[in-house]
C-alpha cells in the first residue's frame, strides 16, 4: 500500500509517496503563490504547514561529504515554516528537516517560477558560454516558447546549484547546496537557529573597521570565484549577506563564465564597481572597483580547471 503526505514548500504543493520497496517518488502541482507574504529581513511568516517525508533521497545532492549539520536520514521529515522572500524570478521559503525527537536543520528552499511567470530579463548575455546540446531545446529557449521558458527556468536552478557546489568546494563563502529537484533548490539557511535570516549588506550598519573586515572577506570570495573562472554577474549589496562577520554571496543563477563568455569581463567590472562603491562610501580604503576587476581578471581560469 502506498502512503502519501502533502506539504507546501515555498508556495508549491509537493507530494512524496513511499511504496513497499521503500523507494520514494516526488510529484509536484501548482505554482508559486504571487500573493504570498514577503518576509524579507525577518523570520519566515505564514501559517504552519503539514510535514512531509524528506525528499533528500530522490534529489540530486550537493558536493560530498555532506556537512555534519545536514540531516540526511530517510526517517527525516520536512516541515515548511513560511516565506522568507518573494521575487520576480523565484520565491524562497524556510523549511525544517528533522527526525522526530532529534535535532534538525533549517534549509532555504528556492523555487524558480514557471513559464506563466516572469523570468530573468536580458538573460542572453549571461548564458553565453553555456552549452545546450540539443538544437530543439536551444531554438525553444531562443524563441521563448512555453517549452523554452520551462527549460530556462530549470536551467537557472541547475546553474545556481552547480555554481554553489563549485564555489563551496573551492572555499568561497556561499550557502551549501543541499539538493536539487527540477526547479526547486534547497540550500543552507544563513541566519539564526530561530529562523531569522542574516541581514543583507545593504541594510548593515557598522563602523569603518567592521566594513573593512567585510570588504576583505568579500574580496577573498571574489578571488576564489575568479580562480574558478566565474563572476557573480549581478553582484550588489542586496545579494550579499552578513553572517558571523563574513560576507556571504547569494543569488547565483546568472553566474558568468569569465573565459568562455565574451561579456564576462564587462559583467565582472560592473560587479566590482557596484560593491566597491558601496564600501568606499563607508570609508573603506582600497575599495577600488576598476583595480579589483583587473586583479580578478588576471586570476581567471577556464571553468573546470
Amino acid at each position: 500500500m502506498r502512503r502519501s503526505s502533502r506539504a507546501r514548500r515555498s508556495g508549491t504543493a509537493h507530494l512524496v509517496r513511499e511504496g513497499a520497496s521503500g523507494r520514494r517518488d516526488a510529484d509536484r502541482d501548482g505554482h508559486p503563490d504571487p500573493d504570498s507574504p514577503d518576509g524579507r529581513g525577518g523570520t519566515a511568516g505564514g501559517p504552519p504547514a503539514e510535514s512531509a517525508l524528506s525528499s533528500y533521497d530522490i534529489a540530486t545532492h550537493g558536493p560530498g561529504p555532506a556537512p555534519a549539520w545536514l540531516v540526511t536520514s530517510l526517517a527525516a521529515r520536512d516541515t515548511p515554516l513560511g516565506v522568507l522572500k518573494t521575487g520576480k524570478e523565484a520565491d524562497v521559503g524556510l523549511l525544517d528537516r528533522s527526525v522526530p525527537g532529534e535535532p534538525g536543520c533549517l534549509l532555504a528552499v528556492k523555487e524558480y517560477r514557471s513559464a506563466e511567470h516572469r523570468l530573468f530579463h536580458r538573460d542572453a548575455g549571461y548564458l553565453e558560454g553555456r552549452r545546450t546540446r540539443r538544437s530543439r531545446e536551444s531554438r525553444a529557449m531562443a524563441a521563448r516558447t512555453a517549452f523554452g521558458r520551462d527549460l530556462l527556468s530549470a536551467r537557472w536552478s541547475a546553474a545556481e546549484f552547480a555554481a554553489l557546489g563549485t564555489l563551496w568546494s573551492a572555499g568561497c563563502r556561499v550557502p551549501y547546496p543541499v539538493q536539487l529537484i527540477g526547479t526547486e533548490l534547497m540550500m543552507e539557511f544563513v541566519g539564526t537557529p530561530g529562523g531569522a535570516a542574516a541581514p543583507r549588506l545593504a541594510t548593515w550598519d557598522d563602523d569603518t573597521a567592521g566594513f573593512t573586515a567585510l570588504w576583505d572577506s568579500l574580496v577573498g570570495s571574489l578571488i576564489v570565484m575568479a580562480e574558478c573562472g566565474l563572476a557573480h554577474g549581478d553582484l550588489s549589496p542586496y545579494n550579499i549577506l552578513v553572517a558571523d562577520g563574513e560576507a556571504v554571496l547569494i543569488d547565483l543563477p546568472q553566474v558568468v563564465d569569465l573565459v568562455a563568455n565574451p561579456g564576462g569581463p564587462t559583467f565582472l567590472r560592473r560587479d566590482c564597481a557596484n560593491v566597491a562603491g558601496f564600501f568606499a562610501r563607508r570609508g573603506v580604503d582600497g575599495a577600488d572597483g576598476p583595480l579589483l576587476a583587473e586583479r580578478l581578471l588576471t586570476l581567471a581560469r577556464p571553468t573546470g580547471r
